[in-house]
């Protein structure tokens, strides 16, 4: 598959001037020793921020963050209890995109609460972004999402991918990585050693099982600021390496 082209400064500014992003992510999950999702959801916080793409950007988690950063200053944090969304629907008004980066470990949650977080969580917060009148919905999911598998992960991120279909949303994009290369410390058993083992491998090969977080990142944000008239675009981890890939910066 070919390398897509970096988008123009013409484009990536008119982005900016007409796009309001939404970001869902917890904050525990957002800093060292982060799940997979979260540690994406921070990258992709920064870089979005870095790049300039959107004029205004919303974080919704649980707490507060502090960033030292100038770059964060202008970041409009909202501090929600995910257990009462409903209570603050008033949050997920008045944006285009929203990337969902929203996950947690059957280690920390347990199984209970981890399908409350990747299930339950991700789908209201679907459901008030397209009540709040958000455009295009991206979804972070899983390689070998698939709501009929007989692994519980897997069966959750595809039933999830399902029934956030059924919202309707204008644009929906699914993300379906590898497994994620990146530095953290929790993991999921043997998520550890699996990194090591496909970082250690020819880049052709492992690019079919793996992926950097930062490409994944530059993925979504690629596919966000590009024009599509596909109501549903489901976005393989070979997709994702093609897409993240793009030379160039799209700061405006």
């Amino acid at each position: 598959m070919s390398r897509p082209a970096a988008l123009s400064a013409a484009l990536a500014a008119a982005a900016a001037a007409l796009m309001v992003a939404l970001l869902l992510l917890q904050p525990e999950d957002a800093g060292p020793g982060a799940g997979s999702s979260g540690e994406t959801g921070r990258v992709l916080l920064k870089e979005i921020l870095e790049q300039g793409l959107f004029s205004k950007v919303t974080l919704i988690g649980r707490r507060k963050l502090t960033f030292d950063e100038e770059a964060y200053k202008n970041v409009n944090q909202e501090v929600v209890d995910f257990e009462k969304l409903d209570d603050y629907a008033s949050a997920f008004q008045g944006h285009d995109v929203g990337f969902c980066c929203l996950g947690t470990t059957r280690k920390k949650a347990g199984v209970e609460g981890f399908v409350h977080v990747d299930r339950d969580y991700v789908l209201k917060s679907a459901e008030l972004a397209k009540a709040g009148g958000c455009k295009h919905f991206n979804l972070l999911s899983s390689k070998g999402a698939d709501k009929s598998s007989n692994f519980l992960y897997l069966q959750v991120k595809g039933e999830v991918e399902a029934r956030v279909e059924e919202l309707k949303f204008d644009r929906y994009s699914i993300f379906r990585p590898g497994v994620l290369l990146c530095d953290r410390q929790e993991s999921r058993p043997g998520e550890w050693l699996v990194r090591k083992f496909f970082g250690s491998l020819p880049e052709s090969w492992a690019a079919g099982h793996s992926v950097p977080v930062m490409t994944v990142v530059r993925a979504m944000l690629n596919n966000a600021v590009r024009p599509s008239d596909k109501k549903k675009e489901l976005l393989d981890n070979e997709a994702i390496h093609d897409l993240g890939k793009a030379d160039g910066s799209l700061k405006p």
